[in-house]
């Protein structure tokens, strides 16, 4: 039976988005197949072996549990992460799964980590984590990949602070409002901020500043918001296409993606054209193998509702597995499963693990 670790929490600001994905993955998964371990990572960085029940886990006391044991039989909990011992990590699991969200768990830095310790592992691999993860540097791989994408400007904390109005002007000049703001690295919509005015635009950079040095400005495009599905390593196959129908009239925010009673509603199938549909199916597999996508992504795009026009908006390596989410709900719409689907991703895991190292 394959030891799966499953990760989750982490030090980003959507710890508690990954909590909740965790717990539903945690709950999907078919344990005839699998023997569960359990690491949660702490908002400060602590890893901590934790095995009790599943819904402590998304309420957040989870932590209490694992720190408490911890102290009581260190020798069945302690976390090494290099050497022979037992307690070592590459001896605990035999597959990481890293249900994390943000810098730390989707930016190519555990997954550095599990190649470093060469532990198989779920999802995109460094290069492509990293790229997907940074906003600008998306971007411009997908401006070199010729794919149609809103306008955007790139900047970072010393520009804004040096002279914040030369900024806003050209923000005013090239993009026009309204114009949305982001955090290079982050997302759940942690941080974004959809601006009308030079007064918005001036609190939208103050919000980003604290979740990243590194903040993009892209240019609002009146739109419908259409997602699709990848898994695969390198080709790419697609689960059905979804519309976002977001409770939030001016964008997909965080409350409109996890909260309930929120009124936000997903449309699967999205209604499209067979054209559109041949158009986003293959916007997203140039825009899949422009990143060196593995394993999975939800690729996000928006549709001009004047013009028809798609624009890729962005990748997403580790998209969101709550019961609010996308990402399950488009495979489900295929006829796989919840347990089909975590399976497909070990599967894929390990395909692009043994082809890496059969030299």
């Amino acid at each position: 039976m394959i030891k799966l670790g499953i990760f989750f929490g982490g030090k980003s600001g959507e710890h508690e988005v990954s909590l909740m994905s965790a717990s539903s993955v945690i709950r999907a998964v078919d344990q005839t197949k699998y023997q569960l371990v359990l690491i949660g990572i702490t908002k400060q960085g602590k890893w901590l072996m934790y095995d009790g029940p599943v819904e402590y886990i998304e309420d957040g006391t989870w932590e209490t549990i694992a720190k408490r044991a911890l102290s009581e039989d260190p020798d069945k909990y302690e976390i090494v992460m290099y050497g022979d011992s037992p307690l070592a990590l590459k001896n605990r699991i035999d597959f990481a799964l890293p249900i994390l969200h943000g810098p730390y768990g989707e930016d190519g830095k555990i997954q550095g980590l599990f190649e470093v310790m060469d532990i198989p592992y779920g999802g995109c691999g460094v290069l492509s984590s990293a790229v997907a993860m940074d906003k600008i540097v998306a971007r411009d791989t997908f401006a070199s990949a010729g794919l149609s994408q809103p306008r955007y400007i790139r900047t970072n904390r010393e520009e804004i602070l040096r002279d914040p109005e030369k900024l806003m002007e050209l923000v005013e000049t090239q993009l026009g409002y309204p114009a949305f703001v982001k955090p290079a690295n982050m997302g759940s919509s942690v941080g974004l901020s959809k601006a009308h005015d030079r007064a918005e635009l001036a609190a939208a950079l103050e919000l980003a500043l604290r979740y990243d040095r590194r903040i993009i400005i892209e240019e609002g495009i009146d739109c419908r918001e259409i997602e699709t599905a990848a898994l695969g390593n390198y080709h790419a196959e697609f689960g059905a296409i979804g519309e976002i129908i977001s409770a939030n009239q001016e964008f997909y925010d965080y409350d409109s993606k996890y909260k309930d009673g929120s009124g936000t509603e997903l449309r699967i199938p999205a209604e499209l054209t067979p054209q559109q549909v041949r158009d986003v199916l293959d916007m997203a597999q140039t825009a899949y193998q422009a990143i060196d996508g593995t394993g999975l992504a939800r690729i996000d795009f928006l549709m001009d509702k004047h013009t028809g026009k798609f624009y890729i908006n962005e990748i997403n390596t580790m998209p969101g597995f709550t019961k609010y989410s996308m990402f399950p709900l488009l495979w489900q719409e295929t006829g796989m499963t919840y347990a089909q689907l975590i399976e497909r991703i070990v599967e894929l895991g390990y395909e692009r693990y043994h082809a890496k190292n059969r030299g």
